[in-house]
C-alpha cells in the first residue's frame, strides 16, 4: 500500500515513476519501518497520508499514516536512494528537487 501511495504522490507532482524510469532514475527502498497501531480488515476503506520527510543528494524519505475513518491503523517510513537503471547511486534530478521541495516536512 505504501508503494501505491508513493506512486500517487509522484503522479500528483506531474511525473509518474515510469516517466522517471524512462529518464534513467529509479528510487529503490533501502529501509522500511512500520508501526502497527490498530487492525484493518479486508474490504475496509483506508486513507493513506504520504509526505516527504527528507531530501538529500541521492536520498529521499517518506512518512505515512494509514487511517480507517478516524482510527490510526499504521505509521510508517520508507527510505530510498536514487539510482540509475544500472542500480548505481545518482544525484536527484534538479527538476525533481524543485517539484518535491514544497512537500518537504520534518518528522513530527
Amino acid at each position: 500500500m505504501l508503494e501505491v501511495a508513493r506512486g500517487e504522490f509522484f503522479r500528483n507532482l506531474g511525473r509518474t515513476f515510469l516517466e522517471w524510469e524512462e529518464q534513467d532514475v529509479i528510487f529503490p527502498v533501502v529501509e522500511c519501518r512500520l508501526h502497527y497501531k490498530a487492525p484493518a480488515r479486508y474490504d475496509d476503506i483506508l486513507a493513506i497520508e504520504t509526505w516527504l520527510t527528507s531530501m538529500e543528494r541521492v536520498r529521499l524519505s517518506f512518512a505515512y499514516r494509514i487511517l480507517k475513518e478516524q482510527t490510526l491503523i499504521l505509521e510508517g517510513e520508507t527510505f530510498h536512494v536514487a539510482t540509475g537503471l544500472d542500480e548505481k547511486p545518482k544525484r536527484l534530478p534538479d527538476e525533481l528537487c524543485s517539484l518535491l521541495k514544497p512537500y518537504l516536512h520534518a518528522p513530527s
